[in-house]
């Protein structure tokens, strides 16, 4: 599944020491204290601290973790638990323990998304497992229990009543020993694990939100491990000796066309936009090969996305398609585009696309924004070209609340204003769909649905990005479930 575009993941030389110590820094701060139902509650996932009670594998199907296997009763699912699991406390881990967890997490005001009004429930069924029972029968749900939102924590994190206690109290290869708000976190291996042991002894984890900062750090050798650095710090970082590793990222970058009013109402607009934009160049060369050229909505950090890459620009092709829609010098085509800056790629893309676009006999007006002003306005359809960044993949790797919330025709997120009842009814079929491998059958098909009918512009996958320098064993998971550090061992 990962086409690593840098070979060799394994470190930078020397000697593993698995009594070594690392130092690492992670992008994303905790904004709310490492709750699961914020959107950094997978933050104990990735750290290799809490665990779920399903996984997935290489394939993105699901796979044991805390439960080793799990059948369909109707309208509920038995996952039986596996044996010999103790909490950080020393608990063991029993099917009241996993009840108490998830009915914590249900109940709150806010549950995570990948259990949202779907009417779950859970129960205690025999002494090694736990029944979940939904409103619907749920295709899906031994995917939906890798959400690194649904950890499971000893019953005494619960019993203040209030928001768990993390510390000490989970099942997972470390043990988190200490918090210290957005800043850092101490975590200590956990010597009574089930699994596969972690490979430092201690990690001590910084927050660093500035890429330069944390560049800097990797250059002085006060880190041994650092991701998201951007190409502009990787030669800096290459130079001081560490390992770059990139691979593939389950978001893309689209340009979306407001299919709801001309000039984008015409299918034959949107392929002559498509037909101008040299989707290679923009990765490549824009974007100085900090992305893939998208040849479809997913790509290849999922199995059933495109590997290959899309044709470059043909832009007497686009000429064409416009001279057939009614455009042309005597009547040249003017359209905005709106993007925004809070990912600093966009911009840039924008300002790519509005020369290539010209190329054709396209005027592009570009309007840089804030995103929450905009989201309105283009969810309503008042506006014509849209640059965006969106992650394909909601919580757990299963593709159809993606495809349902931005391209069926009732979509709550449908900025293309796109409406097919072929489409709908694929999508309606796939939430009825219990089979992986069929679904993903059913996510290529619906990928080139929205090819076919030219609903926007899938431009480009960024990459994601990772840097050793001192260390070794790292192991990219695109899906960005299997957990971070655990995988680490120091190296002199």
């Amino acid at each position: 599944m990962v086409a690593l575009l840098v070979a060799g993941c394994g470190g930078t030389g020397g000697t593993p020491d698995a009594e070594g110590e690392l130092a690492v820094a992670l992008q994303f701060p905790p904004r709310a204290d490492y709750a699961f139902e914020a959107d950094d509650g997978a933050r104990l996932q990735s750290l290799g601290v809490a665990e779920t009670l399903t996984t997935v594998d290489d394939q993105a199907r699901p796979a044991p973790m805390l439960a080793t296997s799990w059948e369909q009763q109707g309208d509920s699912w038995r996952f039986t638990l596996r044996e010999g699991v103790t909490f950080h406390d020393g608990t063991p881990l029993t099917p009241e323990a996993v009840v108490t967890a998830l009915s914590h997490i249900a109940g709150v005001e806010a549950p995570p998304r990948a259990i949202r009004d779907i009417g779950f429930a859970i129960e205690a069924d025999g002494p090694d497992a736990v029944r979940i029972t939904t409103d619907e029968p749920d295709p899906i749900m031994p995917l939906r229990m890798s959400s690194g939102n649904l950890g499971i924590l000893a019953p005494a994190a619960y019993a203040g009543g209030g928001a768990p206690d993390y510390l000490r109290s989970a099942t997972g290869p470390f043990v988190f020993t200490e918090a210290n708000g957005t800043e850092s976190a101490v975590l200590v291996r956990n010597e009574e694990y089930w699994g596969e042991k972690a490979g430092a002894a201690r990690i001590t984890v910084r927050y660093v939100e500035d890429p330069q900062a944390r560049a800097l750090a990797v250059q002085a050798g006060d880190l041994q491990f650092a991701e998201g650095l951007p190409q502009a710090q990787l030669e800096q970082v290459r130079s001081a000796g560490a390992e770059v590793v990139e691979y593939p990222n389950a978001r893309t970058v689209p340009l979306q066309l407001n299919q709801a009013r001309p000039p984008f109402a015409d299918e034959r607009v949107r392929q002559a936009v498509t037909a101008a934009i040299d989707r290679p160049v923009l990765a490549e060369q824009v974007l100085a090969g900090g992305a893939a050229p998208a040849a479809d909505l997913f790509g290849a950090a999922v199995p059933w996305g495109a590997s290959a890459p899309p044709p470059g620009a043909d832009v007497e092709k686009a000429r064409q398609l416009l001279a057939e829609a009614g455009y042309g010098p005597e009547k040249p085509l003017t359209v905005q585009l709106w993007t925004f800056p809070n990912r600093p790629e966009l911009p840039t893309l924008a300002n790519a696309i509005q020369a290539m676009l010209a190329e054709a006999g396209i005027r592009v007006e570009i309007t840089v924004g804030d995103y929450q002003a905009q989201e309105p306005e283009v969810l309503a359809g008042n506006y014509d070209m849209y640059l965006n960044s969106r992650s394909y993949l909601s919580d757990f790797p299963d593709a159809a609340s993606t495809l349902t919330s931005d391209y069926t025709c009732g979509g709550s997120y449908a900025i293309d204003q796109y409406c097919n009842p072929a489409y709908d009814a694929l999508i309606a079929k796939l939430n009825g769909t219990v089979d992986p491998d069929e679904r993903q059958r059913m996510f290529t098909e619906a990928a080139g649905m929205l090819t076919a009918d030219a609903v926007g512009v899938m431009l480009v996958h960024p990459l994601n990005t990772a840097v050793l320098r001192g260390a070794t064993g790292f192991t990219p998971d695109p899906l960005q479930i299997a957990p971070i550090l655990p995988q680490l061992t120091p190296s002199g």
